[in-house]
């Protein structure tokens, strides 16, 4: 069993132009890819096994980031099936120098584990044992699309 706050990763990217479109701000696909990265190490983090994406149920882009600010991201596990993880993700804006920060991007993605032959293998039961954890799958379950 793996706790939910166990499977917390916070990430930073720092905008560079070459990640912008030409509205000098990060481009949706960066941000998207981004996102994958980090929901893939929070979900491998939890199952103790290689995971692939297999489905993003929804990205809602809020605002820009714009060059030479960076994007926050923060992952986390809040359920699982018999191979699958579904990890909530959430994108600031940071400025480094303020350190003001505001979010601009949301998803929920979900990930199955696979053994060494790419194969779909089992994850374990998903615990939470805290209130901060517990706050955060209540979060995740209420904005999560069926």
């Amino acid at each position: 069993m793996t706790d939910l706050l166990e499977t917390l990763i916070e990430n930073r990217e720092m905008v560079q132009p070459n990640h912008a479109n030409m509205l000098e701000v990060a481009h949706g696909g960066n941000v998207m890819k981004w996102m994958d990265e980090v929901g893939a190490m929070s979900a491998m983090r939890f199952s103790g096994e290689t995971c692939v994406t297999a489905r993003v149920d929804q990205m809602n882009f809020e605002r820009p980031i714009p060059v030479g600010d960076t994007a926050y991201i923060t992952a986390y596990v809040y359920d699982a099936g018999t191979s699958s993880v579904k990890v909530r993700l959430i994108t600031e804006r940071e400025d480094l120098r303020t350190r003001e920060r505001e979010k601009t991007t949301e998803s929920y993605f979900v990930y199955v584990a696979i053994d060494g032959e790419n194969r779909p293998t089992s994850v374990p039961e998903l615990t939470v044992d805290s209130d901060e954890g517990e706050r955060l799958r209540r979060a995740a379950l209420e904005g999560e699309i069926d």
